[in-house]
């Protein structure tokens, strides 16, 4: 294919990849009350499942009471077409969210022409794998970083006498961005793994500069979490986690790679 056609072949996968999240979006935005009441103004309720699994940690093992009874805060609407537009932003998101392992599939048919045939046969993996991995990240966004974020803020008070009257769409932007973020960064693997193919990325270099990345998840779990040592643990914990099966994935990697590298020098000996 000339570099033309390169183009035409993205701009349709583009194309395609857009009418997923479209039909994604309207199936969002038909469902509004389920998205909205069960989804994503679930993590205001005190009784939402994290706050309830919290509560049950700190009364087995004794710790400080980790119990939500008020989160401290109402929501309003001020703009005349804020709901709507709040409407059409979840529904976007929602749209995303559900149209992603087609937009990795699509991905996958782009480049798949320019890898050999073992490598083409693995497009399920990577599908399936880059899928998982994102469904694991969104819900471990939504079910851990986003209540626990809500709690923090719903709570923080400069003083008694400052209510929190939170705008809707910025309750409503932290649980999305959050939760959308999340699910991206736990691509971490798979994008490893692609870098390693390419030979951009090696274990060695992963390894060199792990302590670097680990201080800066430490950093990033201290500004998504409310200011205790358990919150900012239970959130870096499976990034490092995340990282360090990066290093593993790379060094696998690696090594087919020189192998094939090698057996085709053979051939061509």
């Amino acid at each position: 294919m000339t570099f033309l056609e390169h183009l035409e072949e993205l701009r349709w996968t583009l194309v395609r990849s857009a009418i997923a999240v479209a039909v994604g979006f309207v199936l969002a935005f038909i469902f509004k009350q389920f998205m909205f009441e069960e989804i994503v103004l679930a993590a205001r309720d005190p009784g939402f499942i994290t706050y309830r699994a919290f509560c049950r940690v700190s009364e087995w093992f004794g710790m400080p009471d980790l119990c939500v009874n008020d989160l401290g805060f109402t929501l309003q609407n001020l703009p005349v077409s804020g709901q709507f537009m709040t409407h059409l932003a979840v529904a976007f998101v929602g749209g995303f969210i559900l149209a992603f392992p087609y937009i990795l599939w699509e991905l996958w048919r782009f480049i798949a022409p320019g890898l050999s045939e073992k490598e083409r046969r693995a497009s399920g993996m990577f599908v399936g794998v880059g899928s998982l991995l994102f469904a694991l990240g969104v819900l471990f966004g939504y079910f851990l970083l986003a209540p626990l974020t809500v709690q923090f803020f719903g709570t923080y008070q400069v003083s008694p006498t400052v209510a929190n009257n939170f705008a809707l769409e910025s309750f409503i932007g932290i649980v999305t961005q959050v939760t959308v973020w999340t699910g991206l960064v736990f691509e971490l693997p798979l994008l490893v793994h692609v870098l390693s193919k390419l030979g951009l990325v090696g274990p060695a270099l992963l390894r060199k500069y792990r302590k670097h990345a680990f201080v800066g998840l430490l950093v990033l779990a201290a500004i998504l979490t409310p200011p205790d040592v358990i919150s900012q643990i239970l959130v870096a914990g499976p990034l490092m986690l995340l990282y360090e099966v990066g290093i593993l994935i790379s060094a696998r990697t690696e090594r087919q790679r020189l192998r094939a590298s090698a057996a085709a020098k053979l051939r061509g000996a």
